[in-house]
């Protein structure tokens, strides 16, 4: 799936066939801000828009933009799975969560 990107954030972004138009909230952040357009640039604009408002709102208020995401992903793995990846991780030389980074770096 593609997202549309600005400044860091992304769109997560659906189609609304009650209104006819796409319909689209920034993706990651605890606040809700969402944007709408009835073509693809009418919808990339109100996204650029709604991140750009979301950025000066924050700053107004004196209260730092919440990042979409801070880099940090804990998982629950059966013991199997644990001891499967860390030994494919070891054999190629790699800790593992460098290993798992370039992995989930190349999935689709």
């Amino acid at each position: 799936m593609k997202t549309m990107q600005h400044k860091g954030y992304a769109a997560r972004i659906e189609y609304s066939d009650e209104d006819k138009c796409f319909v689209g909230h920034i993706a990651g952040i605890r606040d809700v801000v969402g944007f709408h357009g009835e073509t693809v640039d009418e919808l990339r604009a109100a996204f650029e828009e709604a991140v750009e408002d979301y950025l000066e709102t924050c700053e107004r208020a004196g209260s730092s933009p919440q990042r979409p995401y801070s880099g940090k992903v804990m998982l629950r793995l059966s013991p199997e799975l644990h001891a499967e990846i860390a030994m494919k991780a070891e054999a190629s030389g790699k800790s593992l969560n460098q290993w798992a980074t370039e992995t989930l770096a190349f999935a689709e």
